[in-house]
């Protein structure tokens, strides 16, 4: 019998591997805790440190479970949590005991994989996406990204007939020396808003240009010319793709580790094709801009003209940015030089 120590909840008792409940209490005495039928009779008895507590999980019963695999549970949380918070089973000390090295070990391990997949699987698996993806998916993507811009940040272009005819005719000349032809790219005049001055490429060759940058090129055809065959560089080298899969790869690898993430994968292959393709890696930004060059040298205009654009940034934006490890994109002057360098290769060769 058993008729001292403090009452801790009321409950049931469970024996070990066994679903007949007994009406019990668990009492806590001499640093031990003893689980007790109606009439203070023991059935079960251990240290505290050996006994574990679940989880508190709203009202669900918390279960105390005894090192000979018997378990008394009890709806009592708010008792049992005082229980814990006076000392009996609280604070780190708890934590410790409830710790066991395997988990570290699994836990190093899924990041470790996620970081294979990341560093090693994911850019296999974007080549292959690339390889096997149907010229209609590319459209889907850019007819609905140019929608959710039209309606979200962009409205019809100011510029005149006339001026984006010249514009386009310059446009048509450098598109023929590129992969397809000029029927593959397709201008689009708008203005650009909050976006102010830029140019953008869709994964199907559509090419949107701002009347920001027209006004800030001043006049200069050429340069404009260039920051477009630098898009068209993008469009070639499918690098809108490369960036939505790789954005849906990284979505689906933590989808494995976390969870279900709900509709944030259907959401980046719906709308976010084209907006992916406002940002691209250092590497795509200077592949394109080595595109820019050939294609203005192949359409007889001068293959440093995008570098003038670079210089409008420093001096009109004052863009002075310069690259370092963290940054996602080539700074500014360093762009500018590495044209220049690039420009000096074909020359000599």
């Amino acid at each position: 019998m058993v008729s001292d120590g403090e009452t801790i909840a009321t409950g049931e008792w469970y024996p070990p591997h066994s679903s007949a409940a007994v009406p019990a209490r668990l009492l806590s005495r001499g640093g031990r805790l003893i689980a007790v039928t109606a009439e203070d009779a023991a059935l079960s008895d251990g240290a505290i440190g050996k006994v574990s507590f679940s989880a508190r999980v709203g009202s669900i019963p918390r279960r105390a479970v005894f090192t000979d695999g018997s378990v008394f549970e009890s709806a009592d949380n708010d008792a049992i949590d005082a229980f814990l918070r006076a000392g009996g089973k609280s604070g780190w000390v708890h934590r410790l005991e409830e710790f066991h090295p395997r988990i570290f070990v699994f836990a190093v391990a899924v990041v470790l994989l996620a970081v294979g997949i990341y560093r090693y699987a994911l850019p296999a698996l974007v080549e292959v996406a690339i390889l096997v993806t149907p010229p209609v998916v590319s459209e889907m993507m850019s007819y609905g990204a140019l929608n959710t811009l039209d309606t979200t940040a962009l409205s019809p272009s100011d510029i005149t007939e006339i001026r984006q005819a010249e514009i386009a005719d310059r446009f048509r000349k450098v598109a023929a020396n590129a992969k397809g032809g000029a029927d593959r790219y397709v201008l689009n005049f708008r203005n650009g808003g909050l976006i102010g001055p830029n140019a953008f490429a869709l994964p199907d060759g559509n090419i949107v240009l701002t009347d920001q940058l027209i006004e800030l090129a001043g006049g200069d055809d050429e340069m404009i010319t260039g920051v477009l065959a630098h898009e068209i560089g993008h469009v070639e080298y499918k690098h809108s793709l490369r960036q939505l899969y790789r954005a849906a790869g990284v979505a689906g690898l933590v989808m494995l580790i976390a969870g279900d993430m709900g509709s944030g994968v259907e959401d980046i292959l719906t709308q976010g094709g084209g907006l992916l393709a406002l940002s691209y890696s250092r590497g795509a930004e200077a592949e394109a801009d080595r595109r820019s060059v050939e294609l203005m040298r192949k359409a007889g205009m001068d293959p440093v003209a995008i570098a003038r654009f670079f210089d409008l940034l420093e001096t009109k934006l004052g863009d002075h940015s310069r690259t370092s490890m963290l940054s996602t994109h080539p700074g500014t002057p360093e762009r500018k030089q590495a044209i220049l360098d690039y420009v000096e290769i074909l020359e000599r060769d």
